[in-house]
């Protein structure tokens, strides 16, 4: 299964198996939606918004470029309906000390221009995307890696331009050193920032950015800014996921509600996320093309740490406002039953989740709420700011977190809303954030260390809110120097207690998918990422 890979920031309000809520008919069935004799030619569409930057693997930290990235690239690995790894473009990935660890490729690979996929496709790709001149925003995923430092320091010029743990052995093999031992680094090849990339690029990455050539199932066709991406799919594709459909649309939305109003008329096929406002009647409106799924990811809010409000805080203030959140209402009403109030900072489903980890700290108790933020010296200003995308359908559960912790202590908050995610996003990166910002997180690979160490790692590329603490750092450390997996995830758990008493965000609830789709598609599913698998809608006959 496609699509249980790239954690990242998320637009739109161990692993679920899909069969237990997918929609859809069979190719000659015909039922409720209509189904009937299909078109594997046939294009759909799915609404994603405009990406925060270029087409680039390790450039897209956010959902919107990151659902298109993975259309056009496959990885090494992949992961099946347990969370389990399994082999993608690699024929194995094998270590014997969890440090060095050897790759070899499969046969037949090529990129969607016929060029062949070879070691020296990851190998160039990966010291491109590291280092530090070509700006990119993932770049430290590569930093476990011996010899990231020297392409991307801390301060001033790499001393080089590659990096000493990389090494190609021949066409279908090269081996990967790792500065210390990390048991679970197979799970990280999953994530979009491990592509290969053609020779082309590295003469062109501005062009190719705008015109991705990847391996994956699709293949590019064009991208109209703030309108529209158009992928086909990609003949020669050497994967067992071969799409069942000719191509995707990508269309953008300034709102959901508007995406939703075209999915009524079947000028949107799938809607990814249905809003707030039209939640309560989706079911009558679709029927059996309204989708409901748990999948991996979790909503926060995040104080940003380079603001006096917040640099300096007790994190007693941090739990004092969480519990002033009524997170059990909130989801029934405003949500519509549609969300599950979190209990700690990783998400539900994923390997060390631990249900009763977070205590008292996500349960709703104003009196407790009141007292621990006047303990802890208050909320400098007694006023906070949320930041959030418009297009994302966050304006009714912001301005109801806000009521909850104004009637629970009386501190003032107020949205701030930006049109759309990639001005959020950008105001993020620009550090223009006035006090908190809205934090949707789906996982990259399905082990809780995914929801600590690259969120609230200190030099995480998903650390955007300025958290550093060096307790935290070594927990995490320590919990990448387990023995084996086993011992990593336990690790971990331990360091989640430790953030509990920090407090680097506000996990708020698990997501869950409250998707719908139009009756020109069938055999619509989730994968554990909250999106639609692609590869497996069909289009049917007009």
């Amino acid at each position: 299964m496609r699509g249980a890979k790239s954690a990242k920031w998320v637009a739109g309000a161990i692993v679920v198996a899909l069969a237990a809520t997918a929609c859809g008919g069979s190719d000659n069935d015909s039922n409720e939606d209509g189904a009937g004799a299909t078109d594997p030619k046939g294009i759909f569409s799915v609404d994603v918004g405009e990406p925060q930057n270029p087409l680039q693997p390790a450039n897209a930290k956010e959902s919107n470029g990151s659902k298109v990235i993975r259309a056009l690239f496959s990885q090494l690995v992949d992961f099946d309906d347990e969370g389990k790894v399994i082999l993608e473009n690699a024929e194995s990935i094998d270590s014997t000390d969890n440090k060095t660890w050897t790759v070899k490729l499969k046969d037949g690979w090529k990129f969607h221009n016929g060029e062949a996929v070879t070691a020296k496709s990851y190998v160039d790709a990966w010291n491109w995307a590291a280092n530090i001149k070509n700006n990119q925003t993932n770049s430290f995923w590569f930093a476990d890696i011996k010899g990231f430092a020297d392409v991307h320091p801390e301060k001033g010029d790499p001393k080089a331009e590659t990096m000493s743990g990389l090494k190609v052995v021949d066409d279908k093999t090269f081996t990967i050193e790792l500065s210390s031992s990390i048991p679970y680094f197979e799970y990280k090849l999953g994530y979009d920032v491990w592509s290969p990339l053609p020779s082309g690029f590295f003469k062109d990455p501005e062009g190719y950015g705008e015109k991705p050539v990847g391996n994956g199932p699709y293949q590019f066709v064009s991208w109209e800014h703030k309108k529209q991406i158009e992928v086909k799919t990609y003949a020669d594709y050497q994967g067992d996921d071969k799409p069942k459909n000719g191509g995707v649309i990508f269309k953008n939305y300034t709102t959901v509600e508007a995406g939703y109003q075209d999915l009524l008329s079947n000028n949107l096929d799938i809607i990814r996320q249905i809003g707030p406002k039209d939640l309560p009647k989706r079911k009558s409106d679709l029927g059996d093309r309204a989708i409901d799924q748990d999948y991996n990811a979790v909503q926060s809010i995040v104080p940003v740490r380079y603001v006096k409000q917040w640099k300096d805080i007790d994190p007693k203030v941090l739990q004092g406002l969480s519990m002033a959140i009524d997170r059990d209402t909130i989801t029934k009403t405003v949500l519509n039953g549609t969300r599950e109030p979190a209990t700690g900072f990783v998400a539900k489903g994923v390997a060390g989740y631990d249900p009763d980890i977070g205590g008292d700290v996500f349960k709703y108790d104003a009196a407790k709420a009141k007292a621990l933020i006047e303990e802890g010296g208050g909320v400098p200003g007694n006023k906070i700011f949320i930041q959030f995308n418009a297009d994302g359908g966050h304006k009714e559960w912001v301005e109801a977190v806000c009521n909850s912790i104004r009637q629970a202590t009386g501190v003032d908050c107020v949205g701030d809303s930006k049109p759309d995610f990639q001005t959020d996003l950008d105001a993020r990166d620009a550090k223009e954030v006035k006090s908190m910002y809205r934090g949707g997180w789906v996982q990259d690979y399905p082990l809780n260390v995914n929801f600590m160490r690259d969120l609230y790692g200190s030099k995480a590329d998903g650390n955007t809110s300025g958290f550093a603490s060096k307790k935290i750092d070594d927990l995490f450390k320590q919990g990448d120097a387990a023995k084996d997996l086993d011992a990593v995830i336990k690790a971990y758990q331990a360091a989640e207690k430790e953030l509990i008493n920090e407090m680097p965000a506000i996990p708020l609830w698990y997501y869950k998918a409250n998707a719908g789709y139009s009756t020109n598609v069938s055999d619509v599913k989730i994968d554990n990422n909250g999106d639609p698998v692609l590869q497996d809608v069909l289009v049917k006959k007009k």
